[in-house]
């Protein structure tokens, strides 16, 4: 263990606290220790002081808060005096607390036993006070050695070294009686309080007599009410038994209308199903509607593209077929001036007819002359469709003396909507001449070509209406100036 240091120790066993103090005349306390009935207080069988001199003399408190402090006495009986007087204590606390439990009605105490706890405090804080009186003495003797082995480097003489020893272990006697006296006085206080609280405790036991008594009342009361309720309770059991008869017809009437509602949540259940299979039926057939739906807005959609399209091919060929109109009348106005030209031409040059026919036998043996006719772009309905220019076609015709009662007419088999247009010519006889578009290997003119341009004639129409012109002035040989 650590240095042992000599402390001045106050024991005060009303409240359990051992007060130690550096020297006796500190008012102050150092520290204390504190230890209750349930604390553990032994002499103990080493020395934990070290020197031989203390064996027997060490003693051990511990405490319910794991505290533990080691002391150590002058003398083993001063020791066994210590801890005789700290049981006293304890047993001391106990009792109070047991009297105290007992004023409360939490625990029952025998009259007298506090005061035997206080008689056998006091025997034992006498003998206690013996001991260590004793040890006392014994402490005075060794402090007197110890101040006589210090005086031997003064000047002091023997008689006043004792003077003085005795003089300080008179005052430590006084301090010691007057200490004793405080323990004494203290003792008696506690008597004091042990004696109110056995007064107290027979006030309780009064108490308790009092209390036994309505006790003993209240019982009779509660066996009178039992007897009361055992005759409530056979009352009761015939009530029961009825109310068990009409439970029973009611059960049965219960198990009945259980039965009927098992068969209706059965048929529940089969229209429950009926009523899904009847919704998916229905979510089927919405979806189809909106699928006939979807599709029926497609096909108005795509009928209205159609007709669209197809009253836009119907304007570009009735447009087209204007211009074919317009370009059919003036062919025919310039054929119509052209055999007006010949005719004056024989007219006033009769000899210029054998020329005339003597060409045109020439041409005809070698074979008929053939004039390609412009070609005049036309969208039709068919090839509009299918993303392509459509062609007006004319093909390649003779031509012969033309008479003025002579008609050219497109024939009503080809319509405005037809990819080919046929020229018919009326002749003289009454028959008619077709002229017929070109095969599928003649060359066409597609639409678009930087040649043409809206409004104009191409250079093919302008080739052809100077061959002509050419043909009428050599065959009319001067007529065409005077006209």
């Amino acid at each position: 263990l650590r240095k042992w240091n000599e402390r001045w120790v106050t024991l005060d066993p009303t409240t359990g606290k051992l007060e130690y103090r550096a020297r006796r005349n500190d008012l102050t306390p150092k520290g204390a220790i504190i230890f209750d009935a349930n604390s553990t207080i032994t002499v103990s069988p080493i020395n934990f002081h070290g020197l031989q001199k203390y064996d027997g003399c060490c003693f051990y408190i511990g405490t319910p808060q794991k505290k533990e402090y080691f002391l150590c006495a002058e003398t083993p009986g001063a020791t066994k005096a210590w801890v005789a007087t700290l049981r006293a204590s304890q047993l001391v606390l106990k009792a109070h607390r047991e009297a105290v439990n007992s004023l409360s009605g939490n625990g029952s105490t025998k009259l007298g036993t506090v005061a035997a706890v206080v008689a056998a405090a006091n025997s034992t804080a006498r003998e206690s006070a013996k001991e260590i009186g004793a040890a006392m003495q014994i402490s005075m003797k060794a402090a007197l050695g110890a101040v006589t082995n210090q005086s031997n480097n003064g000047h002091m003489d023997d008689m006043t070294v004792m003077k003085e020893t005795l003089r300080v272990k008179d005052e430590e006697l006084h301090q010691l009686a007057r200490e004793l006296r405080a323990r004494d006085s203290t003792i008696k206080e506690i008597a004091d309080k042990l004696s109110e609280t056995a007064e107290a405790a027979e006030s309780a036991a009064s108490a308790a007599h009092t209390m036994d008594k309505e006790r003993k009342a209240a019982v009779a009361e509660l066996q009178r009410l039992s007897r009361e309720m055992d005759e409530k309770v056979q009352v009761s059991s015939l009530k029961i038994k009825a109310t068990d008869e009409k439970l029973a017809v009611l059960m049965k009437d219960r198990d009945n209308i259980m039965k009927q509602r098992d068969g209706a949540l059965q048929e529940a259940q089969l229209w429950r199903s009926e009523l899904a299979k009847a919704r998916e039926r229905a979510v089927i057939m919405e979806a189809a509607l909106v699928r006939a739906e979807e599709r029926a807005k497609f096909c108005l959609a795509d009928a209205e593209a159609r007709v669209k399209e197809a009253t836009e091919k119907q304007m570009v060929a009735d447009n087209a077929k204007e211009e074919v109109m317009k370009e059919m009348l003036r062919f025919q106005g310039e054929l119509r001036r052209h055999s007006n030209h010949m005719e004056s031409a024989e007219r006033t040059y009769p000899d210029a007819e054998i020329q005339k026919n003597t060409d045109i036998g020439v041409e005809s043996t070698h074979g008929q002359q053939n004039i390609i006719d412009s070609l005049h772009p036309i969208e039709t309905a068919s090839s509009q469709s299918a993303g392509e220019a459509g062609y007006v076609v004319m093909n390649e015709m003779n031509i012969q003396p033309f008479d003025p009662s002579t008609q050219i007419i497109i024939s009503p088999e080809y319509g405005a909507n037809s990819s080919e247009i046929v020229f018919m010519t009326k002749l003289e006889d009454g028959n008619l001449e077709t002229a017929c578009p070109p095969p599928s290997n003649d060359p066409i003119k597609k639409v678009g070509s930087p040649d043409r341009h809206d409004g104009q004639l191409s250079s093919t129409d302008e080739t052809s209406a100077e061959k002509m012109q050419n043909l009428s002035l050599t065959n009319s040989n001067g007529v065409s100036d005077d006209s």
